[in-house]
């Protein structure tokens, strides 16, 4: 999509009034924080990392053994992370993209895609079981094309997509742009199964959640280490420390306590802008009526939607890598990233000219070569790990906890004899090449976004690789 550069006065006065907060976690319901821990304790499992992997672990191993005594332990609080920064798109789709897993997976693309609706099934189940008020919706995503080279793209994808049980649907022009309207709209595919959240309220309803059935919850309880020991493994944490005989990973992108895992992922900073409520004439302005969300066709795309009390989501864009996998709350601003977001989210809806924005925030994705959780095992089967969701762990993560759980209970059973879990992603190289190697793909990506989706020679040599960069 061809941006304009809009005079900056007016990109500085819709971000004048900025809170630097995500504007999920600015919210006076949010809960007391649980005490830290400050003793050692024992446990059947630990798990680290009160996000949506940890909670979702935690949960799902109570659900499945009651008796079995569950610690959870957070460095922070639960949400504090990527779970309550994100857009709040719950996606079926467990591979990151339809294109992604049919090119990785092609023998078991089909039963991949069953279990990732069945997950999201589960997922919604739960929300209704535990009574969540997370603003749950299955509205639907659309993915919009704003160039011509990218119309026929999507347009041909329907009848490749219903090949593996997995529909969407090609909107023309015409129709789009009467469900949601902006010049820059050239037509659309609609996938009518992904839903959306309040991402900050579904984790703190998970959190909740484990409570009830008796998880022990340690928030600001920073894990420092991993020691195998006969029986199990011991955490030491600043204030007290766990042995527990098993210990479930859910760290993110935040400096893995598995050194090996630090080859395989890379923090991408993704930055967020969040309107203030659109007036009835604004919303009639562009006719956005539904709860659907969308995102655009490009490499450097963007993601949007709308809250349950009328404002916008938006984000994506840049994509951005700090030397030595650098992550801190230094890094969740970023004000050059924020007044371009603003000036694409002004070119897509000219009409919005004069909303303003309210909060802008940033946080740390948790990126692999492949695109898509990976998961595996260390200290001779006591301790498993899932990470790399890409961005897209909102709905995923539940579905990786459930494989950790298995792994560690050492279940043979039709997710663990799954090749996407049995296989990893191929490692990044360690600095100082690291940033050069980035940099270029960002740069290459750029790049083909600018010349009509044309891949350079170095995108090239990565799709040959299996390591496509498509988004």
């Amino acid at each position: 999509m061809p941006f304009n550069q809009r005079p900056r006065p007016e990109i500085l006065a819709s971000l004048s009034d900025l809170k630097p907060v995500p504007f999920w976690l600015d919210d006076p319901s949010s809960p007391e924080p649980a005490s830290a821990l400050t003793r050692t304790i024992k446990a059947d499992l630990l798990v680290i990392g009160a996000g949506f992997t940890g909670l979702w672990t935690a949960l799902l191993a109570k659900e499945g053994d009651p008796p079995r005594d569950v610690v959870l332990i957070e460095g922070g609080e639960a949400a504090s992370g990527a779970s309550g920064r994100n857009g709040g798109f719950m996606d079926h789709c467990l591979t990151h993209t339809f294109e992604n897993g049919l090119q990785r997976w092609p023998r078991e693309f089909k039963q991949i895609v069953r279990m990732g609706y069945e997950n999201l099934d589960a997922i919604e189940a739960a929300i209704k079981r535990y009574n969540i008020d997370c603003d749950f919706i299955r509205s639907g995503e659309i993915v919009v094309a704003t160039e011509p080279y990218q119309v026929d793209e999507l347009r041909s994808s329907p009848e490749i997509t219903a090949k593996y049980n997995y529909p969407v649907e090609w909107i023309e022009q015409d129709k789009l742009r009467s469900m949601v309207n902006s010049p820059t709209y050239l037509g659309g595919l609609i996938d009518r199964n992904v839903a959306f959240v309040n991402p900050a309220r579904l984790a703190w309803g998970l959190r909740r959640a484990c409570l009830e059935v008796g998880v022990r919850l340690f928030e600001r309880t920073q894990a420092q280490s991993l020691e195998e020991e006969a029986g199990g493994i011991m955490v030491k944490t600043q204030f007290g420390q766990v042995r527990a005989k098993k210990v479930a990973l859910a760290t993110n992108a935040f400096n893995p306590l598995l050194k090996r895992l630090s080859y395989y992922i890379v923090p991408v900073y993704d930055y967020v802008l969040m309107t203030e409520p659109l007036s009835k004439s604004q919303r009639d302005s562009i006719g956005w009526h539904g709860r659907q969300g969308l995102g655009d066709a490009a490499n450097q795309f963007h993601y949007y939607r709308t809250t349950e009390d009328g404002r916008i989501l938006w984000g994506g864009y840049d994509a951005i890598y700090f030397r030595n996998n650098g992550v801190g709350p230094h890094l969740e601003h970023n004000p050059e990233t924020w007044a371009r977001l603003a000036d694409h989210f002004f070119t897509t809806f000219p009409q919005l000219e004069g909303l303003r924005f309210t909060h802008a925030w940033g946080g740390a994705i948790d990126t692999c070569s492949r695109f898509n959780v990976f998961w595996g095992k260390a200290m001779r089967g006591k301790v498993a790990y899932a990470l790399g969701y890409t961005g897209l762990g909102v709905g995923a993560s539940r579905f990786g906890g459930q494989v950790m759980l298995d792994l560690l209970d050492e279940k043979d059973n039709e997710r663990t004899r799954l090749e996407m879990v049995r296989s990893k992603p191929f490692p990044f190289p360690p600095e100082p090449f690291r940033s050069p190697i980035i940099n270029l793909t960002s740069w290459s990506m750029a790049q083909s976004d600018r010349n009509n989706g044309r891949r350079n020679l170095w995108l090239k040599m990565l799709d040959t690789l299996g390591l496509g960069f498509d988004s």
